[in-house]
């Protein structure tokens, strides 16, 4: 493990926080998402001729067209989720499974969905050997969620849609928070935090501008 270069890109998220604390309406994040950042190894999720990049704060590919997210994304929507070490959480896109591992350490259970059957594999296997025994993964359409597991405390999704999947809305618990990118295209998205409030009543705040794929049945790619 590269202490230097972790440190260096937690000093960059941290800076990086600071400059969109009008946009995040704070300054500093969820220590404790700051400190599962430092613990997982993101070089265990990426590629090995790319392992070099792992600590620089920036997307890398890690094939089949599909990429693992930038540090300060996965921060920033880690951090909007508010998790609680009891939260059972959705996450929509598990990719390589990084930003699954990230919530792992945070909840008590990630049950996570994947349209692409080999990042799924891969992910669980590698989750697996890592020791995350709160995880479980499914290959499957993101947009309908995973009703079996529902309700959660929290949904994540790592790609952008047109409006919110109803499915999703439903699966939330009243009190619950969701992060997704919402836009009508990859240029006009915002990450935008979601609460159900006890009573069932949404509400939606935008936090960033991001660039997201769109989440499209069938399909729930990523990009950053």
């Amino acid at each position: 493990m590269n202490q230097a270069a972790i440190d260096a890109l937690i000093a960059e998220l941290e800076a990086d926080v600071r400059v969109a604390e009008r946009q995040l309406g704070k300054s500093t994040l969820d220590p404790r998402v700051m400190a599962a950042l430092r613990k997982v190894p993101r070089a265990e999720f990426v590629p090995p001729a790319r392992r070099a990049e792992a600590h620089v704060n920036a997307p890398l590919p890690i094939g089949f067209g599909q990429t693992i997210s930038q540090p300060f994304i996965v921060a920033v929507m880690t951090d909007a989720l508010e998790l609680a070490p009891g939260d059972r959480v959705l996450e929509i896109g598990t990719g390589c499974g990084y930003q699954t591992a990230i919530l792992a350490e945070l909840a008590a259970e990630v049950s996570s969905v994947e349209i692409l059957a080999e990042l799924a594999t891969a992910a669980q296997a590698r989750l697996r050997d890592m020791g995350y025994a709160n995880v479980r993964l499914r290959t499957g359409d993101g947009r309908e969620g995973w009703p079996e597991e529902a309700p959660f405390d929290a949904v994540i999704v790592t790609a952008g849609a047109r409006e919110i999947p109803e499915p999703l809305l439903a699966q939330l618990k009243p009190g619950g928070r969701m992060v997704i990118p919402v836009g009508n295209t990859m240029v006009g998205q915002s990450l935008t935090r979601v609460t159900k409030g006890e009573d069932g009543k949404v509400e939606k705040r935008a936090l960033l501008p991001v660039a997201f794929v769109p989440l499209v049945r069938g399909r729930n790619s990523r990009g950053r």
